[in-house]
């Protein structure tokens, strides 16, 4: 297929086809085209990529993603009625995550709840509204951000999802990432972020740190779900907000008189 290509080209598509591999994407399709052996393309044509630096052929950059709606929407699709994992057996509604697809910022949380199960969307229980007015506190909008979670099905009782589901569902959730493109990714809780990290270590070591992700800078901070069991950590998770609105040049909004 890459036969007629020069040399650097064929690097080029060789390399970004190892970066979405590495994403967990595997499938790609090739446009019905009147000649054969013409350049591979993403599906629905969604992403080119971005010229890469001479001095790092081999690493290319994260694509530019042309039409966010229909990326995310292909995702979507690709996920279908998922039965992948044994999550699905319990599942009500698959949840896929909710926002703006421009967001600077996206918070990625463990996986739904009850409620979350019932409506299809990520943390709209009281853990949610606990995230809402963390949102607020930054002086954003939920609208603003982007939400999702590590896997799209409630664990039967609320459980910790295992390994073998989070490694399932993950890819997706990396392909979301790549899509959003936020500025920040703040990981919420210790499932999140030894997924999103790939490391196992306790939260007191992996909060208050930014970690290189991909284009993104990635903080981590309490799940809203433990802050409601422990409400002394509330302080602890204001000092995380504060570091990722510093770098986002937020401010909190300003206080009534009457406040």
């Amino acid at each position: 297929m890459l036969k007629n290509h020069d040399p650097a080209a064929r690097q080029k598509i060789l390399s970004l086809v190892n970066y979405y591999r590495d994403m967990g994407i595997y499938d790609f399709y090739k446009q019905p085209v009147a000649e054969q052996d013409q350049p591979i393309l993403m599906s629905a044509e969604l992403m080119t990529a971005e010229p890469e630096p001479e001095s790092t052929p081999s690493s290319p950059s994260l694509p530019v993603i042309q039409d966010k709606s229909s990326a995310l929407a292909a995702i979507r699709e690709d996920i279908g009625d998922c039965t992948r994992c044994r999550l699905h057996q319990g599942r009500n509604k698959l949840v896929f995550g909710v926002g703006n697809m421009n967001a600077e910022l996206m918070f990625v949380g463990e996986g739904p709840g009850a409620d979350e199960d019932a409506q299809g969307e990520p943390f709209v229980g009281r853990g949610g509204q606990l995230l809402n007015n963390m949102i607020s506190a930054m002086g954003l909008k939920r609208e603003e951000v982007y939400i999702a979670n590590v896997v799209k099905c409630r664990p039967p009782g609320n459980r910790t999802p295992e390994k073998d589901e989070c490694d399932t569902c993950s890819p997706f959730l990396m392909r979301q990432i790549a899509v959003i493109r936020p500025k920040v990714i703040v990981a919420l809780g210790a499932t999140a972020a030894k997924n999103l990290l790939a490391v196992n270590d306790s939260m007191m070591n992996l909060r208050g740190h930014w970690y290189d992700f991909r284009e993104s800078k990635l903080a981590v901070t309490y799940h809203p779900a433990y802050l409601l069991r422990d409400p002394r950590q509330k302080k602890e998770t204001w000092k995380d907000l504060q570091m990722v609105m510093k770098y986002l040049g937020l401010q909190p909004p300003a206080k009534s008189p009457e406040s």
